[in-house]
């Protein structure tokens, strides 16, 4: 079978614009959360977010193509040229047909959406900008990074909740894997922080209210979590055929072994009980590797921060991880 490694990684968050700062700020246990800025907030219930900080388009972008594009799809852009620089991979010299993109995105363009049904209904529809539905639908950050370093393989986006990037990347493995391409970007982006966004996670009571302590809002499996923060960023990594990445010269960053998707047909918002679903699911990823529970060193949680999400995740990891679920 053929392995899939990681040889690019880039990321633009709230605690930082590049991966090294953004490592840093995870070193340091750094917070990116504060007040929400990018609207005014004094008649919410959560008035927190995790917002990118300082983020110019100009930085990235020429001014002619920001108006074309949603925030989500320009901050996919900045993490798209992390992590292709960070590879070096020259994509003008290889073979573009066995290259694409996968890139996962939840909402996507809904601060755009909210903007121009605004211009609709106070200007009137020939006010409605005409590059409207190309900035806002979710396929298009894939499709910009296709765009830019001309992929013309696989040009997919994942819109599977809070999955969306984790299956973009196992999908995008399953691509590689199976000869259809050699290089994959895939990742995920997201640009939410906007009214709307909040009104509705504030009504569904997922987000924290901490608004006075907010770098200790989001405090996901601690006995006073109260929901969790919304946030922005977007990150993407360059997967490769192992053999490709080696004949390049590349930098190996790590391996991808295995991926397991699923469902637990259970409730649109609640878990399985016992955690039945994400239990299975971690469970396939582990016999997809062909590796032991035991060897397996860290989990990267869902932590919704949300009384019954935590818990039952919880359940979960110690179904599958046992006694091993101690040290993790």
């Amino acid at each position: 079978m053929r392995r899939v490694v990681v040889t690019g990684i880039g990321a633009i968050g709230p605690t930082g614009s590049t991966v090294t700062e953004t490592w840093e700020a995870a070193k340091a246990a750094k917070s990116g959360i504060g007040p929400i800025t990018l609207f005014d907030p004094s008649d919410y219930a959560a008035r927190i977010a995790g917002e990118v900080k300082n983020f110019d388009p100009k930085d990235h972008l020429h001014p002619k193509e920001i108006k074309k594009m949603d925030r989500f799809i320009q901050l996919c852009l900045a993490a798209g040229a992390e992590a292709v620089n960070g590879s070096g991979l020259d994509t003008e010299k290889e073979d573009s047909v066995r290259m694409g993109s996968c890139i996962g995105v939840g909402i996507g363009g809904l601060s755009e959406i909210q903007n121009q049904h605004v211009i609709l209904r106070e200007k009137g529809p020939k006010r409605v900008s005409p590059f409207f539905v190309p900035a806002i639908i979710n396929n298009l950050a894939a499709g910009q990074l296709s765009l830019r370093y001309h992929l013309k393989g696989p040009n997919t986006c994942i819109t599977t909740a809070c999955s969306s990037s984790a299956h973009a990347i196992g999908e995008s493995l399953r691509l590689i894997r199976r000869g259809d391409v050699d290089v994959m970007l895939a990742g995920g982006a997201e640009a939410a922080v906007c009214e709307l966004a909040v009104a509705g996670f504030a009504s569904m009571k997922a987000l924290s209210q901490r608004n006075d302590d907010p770098t200790r809002a989001s405090r996901p499996f601690d006995q006073g979590r109260d929901g969790f923060v919304v946030g922005e960023g977007a990150a993407v990594l360059v997967l490769e055929e192992l053999e490709h990445a080696k004949a390049r010269g590349a930098n190996i960053l790590g391996e991808v072994v295995g991926y397991g998707l699923n469902a637990d047909a259970h409730h649109i918002t609640a878990p399985s009980p016992e955690g039945e679903g994400a239990a299975r699911c971690m469970k396939l990823a582990i016999d997809d590797a062909q590796i032991s529970p035991d060897s397996v060193q860290y989990i990267n949680a869902h932590g919704t921060s949300t009384p019954l999400g935590d818990s039952i995740e919880t359940q979960a990891v110690k179904t599958v991880f046992g006694e091993h679920a101690k040290k993790l």
